[in-house]
């Protein structure tokens, strides 16, 4: 049965779900104490993985953490406590540390397990909601996401506690990347898939225009040639050298469209009249990403690129960078 709310009362109930939330998330300020320092002195000292395991909800939570940890530097897999004591425990191992999931504390899946891993004498780190239950007594660290109440209208459904765990995993992984001085080259090699990965590992020199395919005419050619090397690379623009090779200017379709309207003669003007002398260039062992800001910054849409003698080694210009996804 669907209840008869007008739309001031729906907006009314999300935006007090949203502020019970938000102020369960700003009370673990107070819970970071020497147990969260304990939790993390245990992590660093592991020499195999972090298990992560949790029931139902707690199970979404913990796969999310175990993902966050994997991704940020801290080897990590999730172990759903039902199917581990049915030969998935074979996965922990003695190199290992478990963190364990349970707002109640009391999970009967992850209790079964307990005996284990006593005997395995692997660390336990618990993340619970009560201080006193039987896996925070347990463990050799606590975490609390204890919660004053859930944002459910009828106080039951894990809502607030849920997001309190997945906040206090994600400070326990943020925490220990930072001790692990974890790097962006570090979370590049980790994330080689989709943008994120290409606008860490990509650098210019994957993608820009080099030997037949670069366009460049000599200082003294005319605007006739340099419009026919510009047709014939296809980039709207050719670099200009001097006789050591050297970079002397840029000529683009946007200095072409100028000659246009000034309405000067393209067949008797000089190249280095019209062409643009103070240009921006990069090396080519910038990260594609950053070159993409400086066209944005410089509202431009091609590069030269030029290694520490000024001689000119390629060119890229923004369908380049957008073919390489990284715009």
């Amino acid at each position: 049965m669907i209840a008869n709310m007008n739309d001031n009362q729906l907006v009314q109930v999300a935006a007090e779900v949203i502020a019970l939330e938000a102020a369960a998330v700003n009370s673990l300020i107070d819970t970071i104490d020497e147990d969260f320092v304990q939790a993390c002195r245990i992590i660093a000292a592991c020499k195999g993985r972090v298990v992560v395991t949790g029931m139902g909800k707690s199970g979404h939570i913990a796969g999310k953490i175990a993902a966050t940890l994997a991704s940020t530097g801290t080897p990590a897999f999730f172990v759903h406590p039902g199917e581990a004591s049915h030969g998935d425990l074979g996965m922990i191992t003695q190199q290992d540390v478990l963190l364990a999931l349970s707002n109640s504390g009391e999970t009967e899946e992850i209790l079964t397990l307990l005996p284990i891993i006593k005997r395995l004498a692997v660390p336990m780190i618990a993340m619970t909601g009560r201080v006193g239950s039987t896996l925070a007594k347990f463990s050799s660290a606590h975490l609390s996401n204890a919660v004053e109440k859930e944002a459910c209208s009828l106080g039951l459904a894990p809502t607030a506690s849920t997001t309190a765990a997945l906040v206090m995993g994600d400070a326990l992984a943020v925490t220990m990347m930072t001790l692990r001085g974890f790097t962006r080259d570090d979370f590049a090699m980790s994330h080689p898939g989709g943008n994120l990965g290409r606008r860490l590992l990509v650098v210019v020199s994957d993608i820009m225009h080099t030997g037949e395919q670069l366009p460049i005419v000599a200082q003294g050619a005319s605007i006739m040639d340099a419009l026919v090397e510009m047709t014939a690379k296809k980039l709207g623009m050719t670099a200009v050298v001097d006789q050591q090779g050297q970079l002397a200017g840029i000529f683009t379709d946007g200095d072409v469209r100028r000659l246009l309207e000034k309405a000067i003669d393209i067949k008797q003007a000089a190249l280095v009249e019209v062409m643009t002398i103070d240009c921006q260039v990069i090396r080519q062992d910038i990260l594609a990403a950053e070159a993409m800001q400086i066209m944005e910054q410089k509202k431009i849409n091609a590069l030269i690129v030029v290694d520490e003698n000024k001689q000119v080694t390629g060119a890229l210009n923004m369908h380049d960078l957008i073919h390489a996804g990284i715009v």
